[in-house]
């Protein structure tokens, strides 16, 4: 392995199933695909989207957004509140491509009714229980409101109500995550409802999260899906079982740089400028920053739980281990680790090596 720094591996052939498989599950239930780019971060990435037909994204930044604009994109949907600030961007771009906003609150609606230059559409941000972002779905009123003030502007134009359900996150089973997206359909029922009563009657709803668009199949009342992580996934996908371990397309490789036998532990040159702090919690309660795999024969062998990632510093990891790893590993090896959250360490790494070498750029930051 040509590597000596610490190097996000991707297989290509993994992520185009996951692509696959997320394009007919959409299919199947008539709903728009418009997959969240936040993960890879890549005009190469993006261009394999391409090839399945796959013409309207979503993004989380403006910076993003212009990004992915100049690759050809011409739909594209912000999933982040609008920061007022950057109005003079968004008006830039607006004028280029179809940009979708997101609001949450009057006073930035108020405030686009002034100051967009054209004609712009429109979602609602509701929270239906991750309490991140958004106004509660209980909380009808404040939405209407500002339905009714994006209705009557000349500008504005209101297409529905976006929802994200983070909390699926939290889940540790299937039935788990189906229970956080079964109750995400009842409150979208009950918002359409009210909506219809208030003469609003084709009010769109558009979803994303990877875990219950990769476990669910029913999409009763939902018109856009938005996963992103699905199209790498990671170590935290894999615990809470919305995916397969065959499923995760990246790696982080990262050199030996000492041993200590006393600890039983390995350092890598790896830290938390590479992988992020994202971390997780084994059966045992204790930390987990990535899990140890190996390649055998350009096949990914299977995830070694007894190998794991302990601590992050700024550039130092620390590998618990068995005294069979230790013996038969040396300085100088270079080791694969599963990551916790694919999205961060893309985020933080920036570019990432295909299994075949080709590499490419992550910068639509």
């Amino acid at each position: 392995m040509d590597i000596s720094t610490p190097t996000i591996i991707i297989d290509k052939d993994i992520v185009l199933k996951n692509i696959q498989k997320m394009v007919e599950k959409t299919k199947k239930n008539n709903i728009v695909f418009r997959p969240h780019f936040k993960t890879h971060q890549s005009i190469e990435v993006g261009k394999w989207f391409k090839e399945f037909g796959i013409n309207r994204i979503t993004v989380s930044s403006v910076s993003m957004a212009k990004c992915f604009a100049s690759d050809g994109w011409n739909d594209i949907t912000i999933a982040f509140p609008v920061n007022i600030l950057e109005i003079d961007d968004i008006n830039k771009l607006s004028k280029k491509i179809k940009l979708n906003l997101l609001v949450d609150n009057l006073e930035t609606t108020e405030f686009l009714e002034q100051n967009i230059e054209k004609s712009t559409d429109i979602w609602i941000k509701v929270d239906v229980g991750y309490h991140r972002a958004g106004i509660s779905w209980n909380s009808f009123n404040d939405i209407l409101k500002i339905a009714k003030k994006i209705e009557s502007s000349s500008k504005l134009n209101f297409i529905g109500v976006l929802i994200h359900s983070g909390n699926s996150y939290k889940s540790s089973s299937k039935s788990e995550i189906l229970q956080v997206h079964s109750e995400a359909l009842e409150r979208i029922s009950s918002l359409k409802k009210k909506f219809s009563e208030n003469g609003f009657d084709s009010v769109k709803v558009s979803v994303g999260d990877t875990p219950t668009a990769s476990v669910a199949d029913d999409f009763e009342g939902i018109d856009e899906l938005r996963p992103g992580n699905f199209v790498f996934y990671d170590l935290k996908q894999l615990q809470i079982n919305s995916c397969s371990e065959e499923e995760i397309a990246i790696r982080v490789a990262c050199p030996v740089v000492s041993k200590n036998k006393e600890r039983m532990e390995l350092l890598i040159y790896g830290g938390g400028i590479h992988f992020s702090k994202d971390v997780t919690v084994n059966e045992n309660g204790e930390h987990i920053f990535g899990y140890l795999t190996d390649e055998v024969d350009g096949k990914w062998k299977p995830i070694d739980k007894e190998f794991y990632v302990a601590s992050l510093s700024q550039e130092h990891g620390i590998i618990k281990t068995d005294k069979k790893h230790f013996e038969k590993i040396i300085v100088g090896d270079v080791i694969l680790i599963v990551p916790v959250h694919s999205c961060m360490t893309v985020n933080t790494m920036r570019k990432f090596r295909l299994k075949t070498g080709e590499e490419f750029t992550a910068n639509c930051s």
